[in-house]
Parts: C-alpha cells; sequence; structure tokens
C-alpha cells in the first residue's frame, strides 16, 4: 500500500434526492482525504448526511430513491463517480467495502451466512467452491463465532444482533478491502456487545491493514477508534480535526452540544 498520496480523495460532494429541478440537496458540496491505513470518524445527529455520504462513495441509493450525485469521489486517483458500473462492481466490495445499520435488512434471510460469504469470494476472487468455503469458515473464526463451520450453515435469523454484525464484517473484510466504512455498525446493540464489536474493528483494521471510516452519531463511539473527526450537520462538515483536539477543544458550537450529550459517570450519581 502506497503512501503517496490519499487513498481517498473527495472533493466538492453533492447529493440530492428527487427528480432533476426539484431535488433537495442532503449532501452539500463536502471534501475530505482519507490515508491508506487511517480511522476516520463521520459524527452528527440522524439526518445530517453521514449515511449519504457512505453510499454516495459506492455509489448506493437507498431502493427507489432518485439520487444526483455529483463532485469527485477519487480512489487512488480514479474518480468513482465517472466509473462504468461495471468497472465500479470491482471497487464495491473489493477494494472498499461496508457494513451497514441494520444486518437483518443487509442480509438474505432465505441464504445461510456461509453462503452469502462464500459467494462473495467467489464473485471477487474466483476461488473455487471449496476453496470459499474453507475461506469462510476462517473468517467467521476470526470475527468471533464459535464452531465457524457449523454455523456457516445457520440462516440470519439463528443468530443474535451481535453475532450478526459479526457476520457482517466477516463478509466485508473478506476480500481484504483497503477502506471499510462502518455506518453505524453498533445501532440498536448493549452495550457489552457494542463495545466487543468495536474492539473487533478496530484489531481487524490493524491487523489486515486497512483504512478505516466510522459513522456515528454518538462521540463516545470514536473515543479510541480513530485519529480524525469530521462534524456533520444539515449535510456540511462543520467542524474537522484530530480527536483529542476535537475533544479537548472544539470551536463550533453544534460540536459542543454533541460533546455535551455524552452521559458522564458524575452526572449519573448526582441525578441518583
Amino acid at each position: 500500500m502506497s503512501d503517496a498520496g490519499p487513498l481517498l480523495q473527495v472533493r466538492d460532494l453533492t447529493a440530492a434526492f428527487g427528480r432533476a429541478g426539484a431535488a433537495a440537496p442532503v449532501v452539500k458540496g463536502i471534501s475530505f482525504d482519507v490515508a491508506p491505513g487511517e480511522a476516520v470518524g463521520f459524527v452528527g445527529e440522524s439526518g445530517c448526511g453521514k449515511s449519504v455520504t457512505a453510499r454516495a462513495i459506492l455509489r448506493l441509493a437507498p431502493e427507489g430513491a432518485s439520487v444526483t450525485l455529483g463532485g469527485r469521489v477519487a480512489y487512488r486517483g480514479r474518480d468513482l463517480l465517472q466509473l462504468p458500473a461495471r468497472e465500479m462492481e470491482q471497487v464495491r466490495g473489493r477494494r472498499i467495502a461496508m457494513v451497514f445499520q441494520d444486518p437483518m435488512a443487509s442480509l438474505n434471510p432465505v441464504m445461510t451466512v456461509g453462503q452469502q460469504i462464500d459467494d462473495m469470494l467467489r464473485h471477487h476472487q474466483n476461488l473455487s467452491r471449496r476453496a470459499a468455503r474453507r475461506r469462510t469458515v476462517d473468517l467467521l473464526g476470526l470475527v468471533g463465532i464459535r464452531d465457524p463451520a457449523s454455523r456457516a450453515d445457520d440462516y440470519p435469523h439463528q443468530f443474535s444482533g451481535g453475532m450478526r454484525q459479526r457476520v457482517m464484517i466477516a463478509m466485508a473484510v473478506s476480500c481484504e478491502p483497503d477502506l471499510l466504512i462502518a455506518d453505524e455498525p453498533t445501532t440498536a446493540l448493549d452495550v457489552t456487545v457494542q463495545a466487543q464489536i468495536l474492539r473487533l474493528l478496530l484489531r481487524l483494521r490493524h491487523e489486515l491493514g486497512m483504512a478505516l471510516m466510522l459513522i456515528t452519531h454518538d462521540f463516545g463511539v470514536i473515543a479510541g477508534m480513530v485519529e480524525q473527526v469530521f462534524v456533520m450537520h444539515r449535510g456540511e462538515i462543520v467542524e474537522r480535526g484530530a480527536v483529542d483536539a476535537i475533544f479537548r477543544d472544539p470551536q463550533h458550537p453544534y460540536t459542543r452540544a454533541l460533546l455535551a450529550a455524552i452521559p458522564r459517570i458524575e452526572t449519573a450519581r448526582r441525578s441518583s
């Protein structure tokens, strides 16, 4: 992996929903870089444009939605917004992968989890059926699923929420991507499982040498996870900086409000 320049370079990215001439802007000309192996966090309330930004990078639109994208999204110098669909398919999942908010909605309920990871490996890495299954079992073990050879034959509904998220992470890292986008990966998980998933992402990032783009509405989630933070509000990046600097000395009122919303033990004790 070369350190000569940014792995991902986003310039003046816009995303608008609706028909041409009457489209509502959701992402309004944001720019940022992600270096090879770097971890960055995007923080902001629901509806501020974080997830739309992540989907725009991979040219993924919500089902039935009409989305117009503008600007430039360069992966290793190639503008993803201009790539032909066939070439984009080789980037999506293989070079840049994504973990979505709701694994139950993202996994196919009528296919075993093993089949779904197998298909990913066979499509992107041209593995034989047997080799793909061996790799699938290894991946399920890598993300902490016990008895992976047996669990590979189970369906998504047979896993808990935390285990389904581990399956999604296994699928996302199966091709050892350069960049993993994790969109609210701990949504609806209890705090213990949330901590386990975040530790897993941190470990895999270092073991696989991949960059990480972590999206969340909670500043507490990214503490200790990323080097750079981008604070989004109403479709724009209103503050950016090193994570320690943002926590220590936030400049924007919205950033200060988000930090003030983090629950603190001292506050809980006083209220009780």
